[in-house]
């Protein structure tokens, strides 16, 4: 399996999208540029190998499948809790 960093950024604003929506994916140095760019924003980065290879396969601009719904419901929360504030 390729070891390069991956990366996928989501938006989610439940009065504009019914689904979160991938906004930018990447790896390797892409990869990087997107974790760097999140942490100096101040925006929650969550690690996890098999929901960002999922996300590696939605487009950019694409809502993610439902079959993602609750993975990323547990990452809403977690940025909720570390927002504290809810979505």
């Amino acid at each position: 399996m390729d070891k390069k960093k991956r990366a996928a950024a989501l938006r989610y604003d439940p009065e504009r999208d019914k689904a979160p929506v991938v906004i930018a994916k990447g790896r390797g140095e892409l990869a990087e540029r997107i974790i760097e760019l999140a942490k100096r924003e101040g925006i929650p980065v969550v690690e996890d190998e098999g929901l960002v290879e999922a996300l590696l396969k939605v487009e950019v601009f694409e809502e993610i499948p439902p079959v993602l719904y609750e993975a990323i419901a547990r990452v809403l929360v977690f940025v909720g809790k570390v927002r504290k504030r809810p979505f």
